[in-house]
């Protein structure tokens, strides 16, 4: 155990690096932000308000006023879609490309790394509906080659989709030099094709996270997911996902990557690996074989809040394969006496932000690249968002994380988006407590 008051800079440094890997296992997991930490508010965040005090129209100059307010925190660009009904707004602040200073554009596509599993988690229950999978059955009934012995005997399909499997994650085992050296570690896994099959042997063969019944988020279970898909439908994953699930939704601008390269106007996506790519360094070019059906895919905002206002209005799936997908488990065991603020469903959560509504949707994250995506359960009011840089946060020498105002501008403006005060939230009239900001540790 490392002593908590170090002595020496190389105390402080280790202190620090074992922050970071903890931090790291987490934001790679889970996706573009600390959302799991949601799980930990002050007892002074409100929880008054409710998701059905949305206002009926949308503040357009609080809204640009409050995306720029997260450009001037820190971040170097973000675009977003807001929608309430048939009202839309779109808008972008700071730059997509850092050294020529051009700026950000509204509707530029984007990486969504984790959102993606929303997508497979529709194609898996399609199959449920025609009666090719079940639920409640062992993964080992489908793939039992891919997942043997107890673990294909007692791990059920909803486990992998709702992240209760115990299965461990494969990013670290991927990029083992991600701790030690994070920018060789990814700038060597630039142009690396890796099958899907060899990041489940990866995932299988890392360390439990948690016991099997305990949502503990995992990679893994959707790249098994991806090859349940194969194994029942006889297509290739993503080709399935893109017919039965990115057309039906009528998404134009919505697909996985055929190579490592975007093929519409984009930013650039900046890592910084908290502090340890210095400068932070563009990955938008990159080979995404490594998330697969589980963060693989690019899309713009626009798309993605069609995306969730088709899936939660009931056009994407049947009425008992809705309610599945929105039957949650706690994402976190919370302290004694506090209420559970994140729940997550089969590829889809529900989070209660700071001013007290309950929004569901997801998160993504990969090298570079954030994206968030959150509805009122109806759909009708909505916020997408993209940003370009990536694991800003920084860690003082106790490894504690430090204030991070970038994060505090992300929540104020999501949270006012979906709430319809974004005006008052930006100009800081509503504190979000830190706690909620940082990234929560896993647990040990």
């Amino acid at each position: 155990m490392l002593d908590a008051h170090p002595s020496s800079s190389t105390d402080r440094r280790r202190v620090r690096l074992a922050a970071v890997a903890s931090a790291v296992l987490l934001s790679l997991a889970v996706g573009a932000l600390p959302a799991r930490a949601a799980a930990a508010p002050s007892a002074s965040v409100s929880t008054s308000a409710s998701a059905a005090s949305i206002t009926s129209d949308l503040d357009r100059k609080a809204l640009r006023a409050s995306l720029e307010a997260l450009h001037q925190a820190g971040m170097y660009g973000a675009f977003s879609s807001v929608r309430d009904g048939s009202e839309r707004w779109r808008g972008a602040a700071g730059v997509a490309d850092i050294d020529t200073g051009r700026p950000m554009r509204p509707d530029y596509e984007h990486r969504i790394g984790s959102i993606t599993k929303t997508f497979t988690s529709v194609a898996v229950l399609q199959q449920v509906a025609a009666g090719r999978i079940d639920l409640d059955a062992p993964i080992g009934d489908y793939l039992p080659e891919l997942v043997p012995g107890e673990r294909g005997r007692n791990v059920t399909v909803r486990m992998l989709l709702n992240h209760t499997s115990g299965i461990g994650d494969y990013i670290l085992p991927v990029f083992p030099k991600l701790i030690e050296d994070p920018g060789q570690a990814l700038d060597e896994g630039r142009f690396r094709k890796l099958a899907p099959e060899e990041l489940v042997r990866l995932g299988l063969a890392a360390a439990p996270p948690a016991a099997r019944g305990t949502h503990s988020y995992s990679n893994t279970n959707y790249i098994i997911a991806g090859l349940l898909l194969k194994k029942v439908t006889g297509q290739d994953p993503e080709s399935y996902i893109t017919r039965n699930v990115i057309r039906k939704a009528g998404l134009r601008h919505t697909y996985f990557p055929r190579s490592p390269y975007i093929s519409g106007p984009h930013a650039k996506m900046y890592e910084s690996f908290y502090g340890a790519i210095e400068p932070a360094r563009d990955y938008s070019v990159y080979d995404m074989s490594w998330a697969g059906t589980a963060g693989a895919m690019v899309s713009t905002t626009n798309d993605l809040n069609d995306f969730y206002r088709r899936l939660l209005s009931g056009k994407l799936l049947g009425e008992a394969e809705l309610r599945e997908m929105k039957t949650t488990v706690p994402a976190y065991e919370p302290e004694e006496g506090q209420e559970v603020m994140m729940r997550y469903g089969l590829g889809l959560y529900t989070l209660k932000m700071p001013s007290g509504g309950w929004y569901w949707g997801h998160d993504g994250g990969v090298f570079g690249a954030g994206t968030w995506a959150m509805s009122t359960e109806d759909g009708r009011r909505q916020v997408a968002i993209g940003y370009n840089l990536m694991k800003y946060q920084r860690f003082g020498d106790d490894g504690q994380p430090l204030p991070d105002p970038i994060s505090d501008a992300l929540f104020r403006y999501m949270d006012g988006a979906l709430s319809g005060a974004p005006a008052r939230r930006a100009l800081g009239a509503t504190p979000v407590p830190q706690r909620l900001l940082a990234m929560e540790q896993p647990r040990r």
